[in-house]
């Protein structure tokens, strides 16, 4: 299977082609992305502004950049504008607008003061910037100090309450039980599963990583949804060129971009309705709750 018919089956899964004759295209919704930057990809439209601004709570740059690829794969999942001569198609959201935070180092890895202090800049921004959803592909085991009590999983709900949909990565801990990461663990935040882990399940150091599990420790059931994530071609960091990635780091930006579409279409609706109709629109694949939650989603069943 090349790269072309991996993107399009899985924008045939979730039935965006509903989303494309509705000419729905994210434009006038702004996603925050916290992750390990953004490259000077050409499907990212710098010369029309897409990247509204750039933060990094890392190394304090000033200008954006990508020293991972993490990313900048997610951001093409949301919206790249598909400009290239190999037939890979567009992202969910091709016209909608990025505001970058960075809280990954070139690894991949962070610290969870990087993403708290991603959150509260966020937070401080929103009415500028008008940032409507924030995009979190990132998470930490709920052990420890990192629970539903944590300071990371109160910024989240923070950021939640301030209005701003909060779009959360279950992580790839499982398939245990109670396997959820921080902060997809917070009862407010939307989390997103992967639809397809058996795809994507790898061996490192003796165990194999799937998407996570719910419950949660406080027994609160997640995740709340699932989408495709094994194998998603995306933007590298780099002007041209894309790379393949898998797991509920991928599953999560299609949501984002999704939410960006609804939102475009129905600008009036609150955090809470989007994670309602996101519940009542999904396709149920006949798994237990603890992976897929209400099921997986389904564009042409929310922007009905």
């Amino acid at each position: 299977m090349n790269v072309q018919q991996i993107k399009s089956d899985v924008l045939q899964q979730i039935q965006i082609e509903s989303a494309r004759k509705q000419r729905l295209t994210g434009k006038g919704i702004c996603i925050a992305i916290l992750d390990t930057g953004i490259g000077p990809h050409q499907d990212f439209g710098w010369e029309k502004g897409r990247v509204k601004a750039f933060y990094d709570s890392v190394n304090q740059k000033k200008y954006p950049y990508d020293d991972n690829s993490h990313g900048s794969h997610v951001a093409g999942i949301i919206g790249s504008e598909g400009r290239n001569a190999f037939g890979v198609p567009m992202g969910v959201a091709p016209e909608c607008q990025f505001v970058i935070v960075k809280v990954l180092d070139n690894r991949g890895n962070g610290k969870v003061a990087n993403v708290i202090e991603g959150l509260r800049w966020v937070r401080a921004n929103r009415e500028q910037y008008q940032i409507n959803i924030v995009n979190i592909s990132v998470g930490t085991p709920a052990t420890g100090r990192e629970d539903e009590s944590s300071e990371l999983v109160k910024e989240v709900e923070k950021t939640w309450e301030s209005g701003i949909i909060v779009i959360v990565a279950a992580g790839n801990n499982g398939p245990n039980r109670k396997s959820i990461t921080v902060p997809g663990i917070s009862r407010k935040v939307i989390t997103v599963g992967a639809s397809d882990d058996e795809k994507f399940a790898r061996r490192a150091n003796g165990k194999v990583y799937y998407s996570g599990r719910g419950p949660t420790v406080g027994c609160i059931k997640k995740p709340d949804l699932v989408a495709p994530g094994a194998n998603i071609i995306s933007c590298s960091p780099f002007r041209s060129g894309y790379t393949v990635k898998s797991g509920t780091s991928m599953s999560t930006p299609i949501v984002s971009g999704s939410v960006a579409l609804l939102l475009q279409k129905y600008p009036y609706l609150t955090n809470v309705q989007v994670k309602e109709r996101l519940w009542n629109s999904t396709d149920d694949l006949g798994m237990s709750w603890e992976k897929q939650g209400y099921g997986m989603i389904n564009l042409e069943k929310l922007l009905r």
